[in-house]
């Protein structure tokens, strides 16, 4: 069983207090928007756009939030130029959800001089289409874990980016003083890598199936 969105919510909040970076606020935005505590999300995922102003998903979500609080015309200015970031930084999957979004709302999505078309990349025996970067990057060797969030994560994400989790996953052990003896500190452990990889149970139970 994972965490509650209670307690998603009062370990991201113990995170932001003791490593109040960018990745910290973003996934304490993203519990309280699953929690539909929308005005809390915008005040966290404003500061992690503060943070780091490159941030694609951060203004992805940022703009969702404004729209269930009615905050439409804020919400396409803010849409319209994470687009723009997520174009320079080729964040494809990003650019793709924040041009919906702005169709949705019915405004025009901005047109990137001397952008390629959207539509991504095709991966190799050696590499793989990155999830949450929307890039390609190093497959890895192996899963990194048994079982299907392990086949899950090898599947879907770089190496590059699983490292970046490594540091991540550090910082969450010292600054929650988890002891992997325990099996609720371990439970706590693989559902901070699932926020900060963007994975949901339900995502890993249907890929399970696709592949049973």
């Amino acid at each position: 069983m994972g965490m509650d969105i209670d307690e998603r919510i009062a370990q991201w909040e113990k995170m932001t207090q003791e490593a109040p970076d960018d990745m910290s606020w973003f996934s304490l935005g993203t519990a309280y928007k699953d929690a539909k505590r929308y005005t809390d999300a915008d005040v966290a995922l404003a500061k992690a756009i503060e943070l780091n102003p490159g941030m694609s998903r951060a203004y992805q979500l940022r703009g969702q939030v404004l729209i269930e609080l009615g905050r439409e015309d804020e919400a396409a200015q803010l849409l319209e130029k994470g687009y723009g970031i997520a174009a320079q930084r080729g964040d494809v999957m990003p650019q793709k959800a924040m041009g919906s979004l702005l169709e949705k709302l019915g405004r025009p999505v901005p047109e990137i001089e001397g952008s390629a078309p959207i539509s991504a990349p095709e991966p190799t025996a050696n590499t793989v289409l990155d999830r949450r970067t929307g890039q390609l990057g190093t497959r890895m060797t192996d899963p990194p874990m048994r079982g299907p969030l392990g086949q899950y994560i090898y599947d879907n994400y770089s190496l590059e980016t699983w490292r970046q989790w490594i540091g991540q996953g550090t910082k969450v052990i010292n600054e929650l003083r988890l002891d992997f003896s325990n099996e609720q500190h371990q439970e706590v452990y693989d559902q901070q890598m699932k926020e900060w990889l963007g994975i949901s149970d339900e995502e890993v139970r249907a890929y399970e199936h696709q592949h049973s």
